[in-house]
């Protein structure tokens, strides 16, 4: 079982200017009037626990997708992957104010291409936001051949996706790669054969749920003989 490594805290290092600064601006308030100040330290443990960062382990098996983010499932579709114009199974994780907004990878690859794209911000949840909203994709090639492509999506409060993989750059399954601030969705598109692992409104942790199952190196190879 892989268990990824993590150097860096457990409150993400994106969030220290916003933790610092609630912080700051909370004693300040306090000092003035300590009931306005209650109102202050709620939204300073906001913030906390918004940029917290956890270690998680991943799941045993050599073909499984990870999900790449907290959140809670909003779409399991057979669609085509508007980035690479081929057959997908896309799943989509909605992450909301409350969820861990640190991105991980859903399987292990080499990255080919990352693509940003600058767009609206509507509601995240809604399925028109992985084609209208501000995003960023990242194109993974397998060793066994296959292409998955994992989207930042930005949602109706979050203004900023930070992404730190480029173009050669390899990672393994979990591994983090990028943050998105409040409020987001992620999409990921396999290989139409995959097997989903979970349904509409399942809840998700990153890194410690299995999407779905990769299918077999041979069944691709059919699949592809067919197209």
């Amino acid at each position: 079982m892989y268990k990824p490594s993590y150097p860096h805290p457990v409150l993400a290092r994106e969030g220290w200017p916003f933790i610092a600064g609630s912080i700051i601006l909370a004693l300040l308030v306090s000092w003035w009037s300590v009931a306005a100040g209650l109102i202050f330290w709620l939204l300073a443990i906001f913030v906390i626990q918004f940029f917290r960062d956890p270690q998680r382990q991943a799941p045993d098996g050599e073909r499984v997708v990870l999900s790449p983010a907290d959140g809670r499932i909003v779409s399991v579709d057979k669609t085509t992957d508007p980035y690479t114009q081929q057959q997908a199974l896309k799943i989509s994780v909605f992450m909301n104010v409350f969820n861990v907004h640190s991105n991980r990878f859903p399987v292990g690859g080499r990255v080919t291409q990352v693509q940003y794209y600058p767009g609206s911000f509507v509601n995240a949840a809604l399925d028109k936001a992985s084609v209208e909203n501000e995003r960023n994709a990242v194109h993974i090639a397998l060793d066994s051949g296959e292409q998955v492509t994992v989207v930042q999506v930005a949602g109706l409060v979050a203004r900023r996706i930070l992404c730190y993989v480029k173009p050669g750059d390899s990672r393994r399954a979990g591994e983090r790669y990028g943050f998105i601030r409040f409020g987001s969705r992620v999409d990921v598109y396999l290989p139409p054969a995959s097997r989903p692992r979970v349904a509409i409104g399942d809840k998700v942790s990153a890194t410690s749920t299995a999407l779905a199952d990769l299918p077999e190196p041979a069944a691709v190879v059919n699949q592809s003989e067919t197209l």
